[in-house]
């Protein structure tokens, strides 16, 4: 009679765990070393796509944004704070009409829903993309196409919004500017971890994070030497260098050997890991040829990955989760910017302040990643993000710099908060799937930022329903975090047995415990 042990149970005999063949993580640690020159040029170079990521996320905060204006000569009565109660001929804007698509296209009279239109399309193509493309990386596609791929259709609708003639048009485009961008983020974070060892993922993930901080630091630069130009400049600006990019990501840039060997193309992945082995030194060298591993090769067709992550419960029960935490999180990080607009302070100075706030948070998260537990972080720091959000409604009768200073504290928490919740959601899942999970936590966190310009709108009059819903969300949704398992120092698997078994195996040593 033939053995009817599960193969997941018979792996916890120690007879037979010291005779399974080393995991893909030890081998290709093994290849190439935790980390080396290659894996550090290929970090950098993928990671530098949040670069223009973050311009694009961002850049409507300049150009979509309300004008000053001033009265004019023929105007005696200056009692008057709404310019839709004046004649039109009895003011002007302070700069020319072309430095906003509000004066450009004369829509300061228009509804909020109107004038946020184009920022809620952005978020809306971000939302709708992440869902098309959430999974292509993990199946046909893979890590490298998926980021060219997005980073050209970025690009390209960009450039393609300086044609725009009406705010239609442009908030179309806007759209197909956020369907693109929808998974850079996603895998050049995934790309760039996929290749270092478990010791090393941490820091690399933070490359891509003092990138964004890069990308949003040069964008109020940018619109600063061209304040008194079109709008359009800032476009181009952004969009033009995107191009080259995609030239040298086509290039320059390897597939995640990782994701080949899971998909059966072991001879591809030999060959990636053989040439950054020799990269680094000529003397971590070994028979390529003759790798062998405990798993087996996961081919998902598209769309499967997701099928897969909500078959599994335990893997479901991690993804709600952490799409629950993303929420409360993009809520804040997204809306915080766009609100600035609200504030008494400059515009440039004040979205300035907020960019170099991402700074710390991103080297916060680099030294400290491997010393801080993944759920304890994320509790504090969103509960530290809530209450500085509510009190900054408070506190802003009272004082508009300390009003100003609480903004600049929750959204450091926030944004260390989202550093830290995509470090978590690519090691809570297997690699055949890890991609769909990541992209599906940023979908969580984009859809919280698609509410974000309805409450900045909101906002301009009451401040509670910007700032104040700001962090009671934010607050509660960092709760959720309770329920998942800490991950931090833990071998990434790569297959869902391999996560399964482990899980099973965590379960089974705290009950005897």
């Amino acid at each position: 009679m033939a053995d009817s042990t599960p193969l997941l149970l018979s792996r916890s005999d120690s007879s037979n765990e010291s005779k399974q063949p080393p995991s893909l993580d030890e081998t290709i640690e093994h290849c190439i070393g935790e980390f080396g020159l290659g894996q550090l040029l290929q970090a950098i170079l993928v990671s530098f796509a949040w670069v223009f990521d973050a311009q694009q996320t961002f850049i409507s905060v300049f150009t979509d944004a309300q004008p000053t204006w001033h009265y004019t000569s023929t105007h005696s009565c200056t009692s008057v704070s709404d310019i839709c109660q004046i004649p039109q001929n009895s003011w002007a804007w302070d700069r020319p009409n072309d430095t906003s698509i509000i004066s450009e296209w004369g829509l300061q009279c228009a509804t909020s829903i109107i004038k946020g239109l184009p920022a809620s399309s952005f978020f809306m193509g971000c939302l709708i993309g992440g869902l098309i493309l959430a999974t292509l990386a993990d199946s046909f596609l893979g890590r490298k196409n998926l980021l060219f791929l997005s980073c050209i259709m970025m690009s390209l609708s960009g450039l393609l919004t300086v044609f725009a003639n009406n705010i239609w048009i442009y908030s179309a485009l806007k759209f197909v500017n956020g369907f693109g961008r929808a998974t850079i983020g996603t895998c050049a974070l995934v790309l760039s971890t996929e290749l270092v060892g478990k010791r090393w993922r941490g820091q690399v993930g933070v490359i891509g994070f003092f990138c964004f901080t890069l990308g949003f630091l040069t964008l109020p630069a940018f619109a600063y030497i061209n304040r008194g130009s079109s709008w359009r400049n800032l476009y181009l600006w952004t969009s033009i260098p995107t191009i080259f990019y995609c030239i040298l990501v086509h290039f320059l840039v390897r597939e995640s050997p990782r994701w080949l060997f899971v998909r059966g193309r072991k001879q591809e992945a030999v060959s990636i890991l053989k040439s950054i082995a020799t990269a680094k030194s000529s003397g971590v060298l070994m028979s390529f040829s003759n790798l062998e591993f405990g798993q087996e090769s996961w081919n998902v067709d598209t769309y499967s990955a997701i099928k897969i992550l909500l078959k599994k419960k335990w893997a479901c029960r991690r993804l709600v989760t952490v799409m629950a935490v993303a929420f409360g999180i993009g809520l804040v990080y997204y809306g915080m910017p766009l609100g600035l607009g609200n504030l008494s302070f400059n515009l440039y100075l004040s979205v300035t302040f907020n960019a170099l706030s991402e700074l710390p948070s991103s080297l916060v998260t680099f030294f400290l990643v491997d010393k801080l537990n993944r759920k304890d972080s994320l509790l504090v720091f969103t509960a530290l993000s809530g209450v500085c959000s509510i009190f900054s409604v408070v506190m802003g009768e009272t004082s508009a710099n300390l009003q100003m200073g609480l903004e600049l504290v929750s959204f450091f928490s926030a944004c260390t908060a989202f550093n830290v919740s995509l470090i978590y959601t690519l090691e809570l899942f297997p690699t055949c799937v890890r991609n769909s999970a990541i992209s599906m936590a940023r979908q969580s966190l984009v859809f919280g930022g698609m509410f974000s310009p309805l409450l900045v709108a909101a906002g301009s009059k009451n401040g509670f329903m910007s700032y104040g819903i700001f962090g009671l969300v934010i607050g509660l949704c960092g709760l959720f975090v309770i329920c998942l398992p800490e991950t931090r120092g833990k071998t990434l698997c790569d297959t869902m047995d391999e996560e399964e078994y482990k899980e099973r195996s965590t379960c089974i040593g705290a009950t005897r415990i």
